[in-house]
Formats: structure tokens, C-alpha cells, sequence
């Protein structure tokens, strides 16, 4: 048995920062059931920056985050986390109405002729444009760096990591959780915070809280090559519908998604070769690539609440139990803010900039 003041379930993207926000006050201990820590979703997201990106809390967490993506720590890493790159969001003869909504509702976006969207991606097929929407202020992400960073400040202020201990048993007693591991360890502390993704239903189980309804959803992508063109400097396209998108991959090749979101089951889950085809398909019908071949394909579990929002707070009845999921596809780029969040709440801290949006991420709403 070993002794901490806080427990974290779940070495991805959300555990990693809530344990390395909460490590220099607490003896923080994060464990994870795989191999390696962010093996799922967090290893699997092709991540971007991009302010016009989901609900008003996650909007928020994100822009509060992009200080820290901008100027993180001496130490943090070793190569810039961030690289500009616009977002192209492209409207068919048939979207006119949905560029004009989310050009008046969006953040920094400015309008794009048909002529325009074509000169920056001369790929695109003539005729079916009704114009764009761009987003210049948006950017590529590092996550293995940003992961390894935050894992890296909490081996820094003397947290641990515990590989291959998937929580099984988990009980209270005596104002303490024991967490019982598939390594034999019994990991012990007053508090356990649950950043288990899609998986955080089955923990909230084991400890015999009430789950919250998180929905895992599957989404896959594929690289091809886009050959005759060369995509490296293009932005990344995205159908205004979000029915599909494409963006340059290792400098010369493209990586195409369906946007599928398909209600799963938390396992390791594998690419569709439908979902695939779908993308392939959604893409030619805009770009005028040959696609002979994928070269590799892969799917990642982006987990939901049952109102979109993200889940940070206590729950209501387990005391001691603290819940951090519902990042869905957004956990990378509101990482450095929502876990910064998650440590003033466990703490009672003054959240600060943040504090508008407790309310709207409480799990007892």
C-alpha cells in the first residue's frame, strides 16, 4: 500500500494536467492502466488550436490555455508547442445559409470569394464553392510534447507515475480511498480524481458512484497522399457542416476524416474501413485528389457528456470523489486551463478567469 493526498485515474492529456497542476501542492500519484501513458485518445488526436471549436466552457478553457501553448515554461519542452495554421472552412452551393450563421457568429473568422479558397488550395474542384469562412488565428499542435511536458513537471515536484495498474477494486473507508491495481498495488488518499476518458463511467462504477452517462464516440482517420499537389502550406480544410475534414500531415501528406462521431463502447477501438471510404468520399467530392491507396488509418474514443459540456467538479454524493471527462475532442487544446481548473477545485482555489464557467462544468448540474 502506498500513501498520497490525491489519486488520478487516467495517464491521457486530462490526467497528465490535473496531476501536474496539483503535484507542486500535494503528493499526487497518477495511474494508468496501459503501457504507456495517453495511449488512447490523447495518442491518437491530430490536434489543432482553433478559438470557434465547441461549447462556451470549452471555448473559454481554450483561450485561457493559449498563453501557456504560446510561452510554457522554461524546461516544459524542447520544441515549440504551437504552428500557425489557418482553418479553411468551405460552404458548397448548398451551405450558403450555414457560412452566413457561423461567419456571424463566429470569433476572427472573415470571408472568402470562391476564387480566394481556390487560389489557397488549388485542389479544390471549380464550381463548388458558394465561397468560405477562414480562421487565421489558429494553430497545429504539439500533443506528444505537451504530454510529455505535463508528465514531466509531475516527476519534477515528486509525483508518480504508475504504468500498468489498471484500477480494479476501488472502496472509501475511514474518510480514505484505496485503489486496488491489476499490479497488486493498493494506491491510498483522501481524494481520487477520475480522468479516466472514456472509461470514466467504469471507474465511477468500481468506486460505487452513479455514472454520469459519458458516450464514447468513435472517429477515424486516414492518410493518403495528395500528389499531384503539395499540401505542406495549405490550412486545414473543414466542410462548414463539419461533415468531413483534411489537413497536411508530415509535410506531404494529407490526413482526411469522415468527422464520424459513432456511439461506442471504451475498448481499443479500431478504424471502420466505411468510415474511411466515407471521408475518402466526402473529400473528392470538394478536392480533385486521385486516391489510390491509404496508407494508414487509425480511430480514437472522443468522450461526451449528455450536454456537451465538459465534467469538472465533486461529485454530488461520493465524497472525495472528483470528476474530470466530457473533454470530447477538445481535451488538447483546453489542456493547460482545464487542468489548472481541476487543480483549483480540488484545492478550493479561486479559480479566476475560469470562474464563470464553473457552473456550466459542474457534474452535479
Amino acid at each position: 500500500m502506498q500513501h498520497f493526498d490525491i489519486v488520478v485515474i487516467g495517464a491521457g492529456m486530462a490526467g497528465a494536467t490535473a496531476a501536474a497542476q496539483l503535484s507542486p501542492f500535494r503528493r499526487v500519484a497518477l495511474i494508468e492502466a496501459e503501457e504507456v501513458a495517453g495511449y488512447h485518445t490523447t495518442g491518437r488526436s491530430a490536434a489543432l488550436w482553433l478559438q470557434n471549436y465547441g461549447p462556451h466552457d470549452v471555448r473559454e478553457l481554450s483561450r485561457l490555455s493559449r498563453p501557456f501553448f504560446e510561452s510554457p515554461p522554461p524546461g516544459f519542452a524542447s520544441v515549440p508547442l504551437m504552428r500557425q495554421r489557418a482553418v479553411l472552412m468551405l460552404a458548397s452551393m448548398c451551405q450558403s445559409e450555414v457560412l452566413e450563421r457561423t461567419l456571424a457568429e463566429g470569433i476572427g473568422l472573415r470571408r472568402l470569394t470562391a476564387a480566394a479558397a481556390e487560389a489557397m488550395v488549388p485542389a479544390l474542384r471549380p464550381g463548388y464553392l458558394t465561397g468560405a469562412a477562414i480562421e487565421d488565428d489558429a494553430f497545429d499542435m504539439d500533443v506528444a510534447a505537451i504530454h510529455q511536458g505535463f508528465l514531466g513537471m509531475l516527476r519534477a515536484n515528486g509525483g508518480v507515475l504508475a504504468l500498468r495498474n489498471r484500477a480494479g477494486a476501488i472502496s472509501r473507508s475511514a474518510g480514505m480511498w484505496d485503489v486496488e491495481t491489476s499490479a497488486g498495488m493498493v494506491f491510498r488518499a483522501p481524494i481520487v480524481v477520475n480522468a479516466a476518458g472514456a472509461w470514466g463511467d467504469e471507474v465511477a462504477v468500481l468506486a460505487g458512484v452513479t455514472r454520469l452517462g459519458l458516450t464514447p464516440c468513435r472517429r477515424t482517420a486516414a492518410i493518403i497522399d495528395p500528389s499531384p499537389f503539395n499540401a505542406e502550406n495549405w490550412p486545414m480544410i473543414i466542410d462548414i457542416d463539419e461533415g468531413w475534414y483534411a489537413r497536411p500531415e508530415a509535410r506531404t501528406r494529407l490526413m482526411v476524416s469522415p468527422a464520424d462521431q459513432s456511439p461506442s463502447f471504451p475498448h481499443d477501438i479500431r478504424p471502420d474501413e466505411l468510415d474511411i471510404a466515407l471521408g475518402i468520399d466526402r473529400m473528392q467530392q470538394a478536392l480533385d485528389i486521385p486516391v489510390r491507396r491509404v496508407e494508414h488509418s487509425w480511430a480514437g474514443l472522443r468522450t461526451f457528456t449528455p450536454d456537451g459540456s465538459l465534467a469538472f467538479g465533486w461529485d454530488a454524493k461520493a465524497e472525495g470523489f472528483f470528476w474530470s471527462v466530457g473533454q470530447g475532442g477538445y481535451g488538447i487544446q483546453t489542456a493547460p486551463a482545464a487542468g489548472r481548473l481541476v487543480a483549483d477545485l480540488v484545492l478550493g482555489r479561486d479559480p479566476g478567469e475560469a470562474a464563470p464557467i464553473v457552473p456550466i462544468v459542474d457534474p452535479r448540474r
